[in-house]
């Protein structure tokens, strides 16, 4: 007899043992078997709960999708309405403790990889982009007039790229000097500290 209310329970640990393989193996290269052990249950019931590896790891995907625009929405709203602010609450969030953890980079740049062949993981990644660069423009349209297209653009791929630099690195994520790299950058279209 199913137990009525784990559903839920299920598929939330299911899509954070995902999560947690993917960055072990830092690949997609895991089983739905490797998955299903992790997170205390048959590789049957993570079947029967998301149909195929592919929709378990979109599942993540949205999740960690998920986890992140919380973060940022939080950031801005704690934010002055000070365009510098906002940017820097922006780049912050990209850096947090639980959208910059060991595990969280894996997936992201496995994801990336999933997007190229996966139309939903593409369209997935394709929200998330122009999220990032709606709050990008919207924060520096006042400072950089016409160019916030390129500068937001720039950023966006400065982002990919620090998240790339720690994938490949030892030791844990160093989210100061991740920060650190990106604020310069802006700092330098600024033209001034900001």
């Amino acid at each position: 007899m199913p137990k009525i209310g784990m559903e839920p329970i299920r598929k939330a640990a299911l899509v954070k043992a995902t999560i947690v393989e993917i960055g072990r193996a830092g690949s997609l290269d895991v089983t739905v078997s490797q998955i299903a052990k992790r997170a205390g249950m048959s590789s049957a019931l993570a079947h029967h709960y998301f149909g195929s590896k592919e929709d378990i790891f979109l599942a993540a995907m949205r999740h960690i999708l998920s986890l992140y625009g919380a973060e940022v929405r939080g950031a801005l709203a704690a934010a002055s309405d000070e365009p510098e602010a906002r940017l820097r609450a922006i780049v912050r969030a990209n850096f947090s403790a639980g959208n910059f953890r060991r595990e969280a980079v894996g997936a992201w740049l496995n994801f990336y990889v999933l997007s190229q062949t996966v139309p939903e993981a593409r369209r997935l990644l394709r929200v998330y982009q122009r999220r990032l660069r709606s709050n990008l423009m919207h924060s520096l349209r006042p400072l950089v007039g016409a160019r916030a297209d390129g500068v937001a653009a720039a950023m966006g791929a400065l982002l990919d790229g620090v998240y790339l630099r720690e994938a490949l690195k030892e030791g844990p994520p160093d989210s100061g000097t991740a920060v650190a790299v990106v604020m310069e950058f802006l700092t330098s279209e600024l033209g001034k500290r900001i």
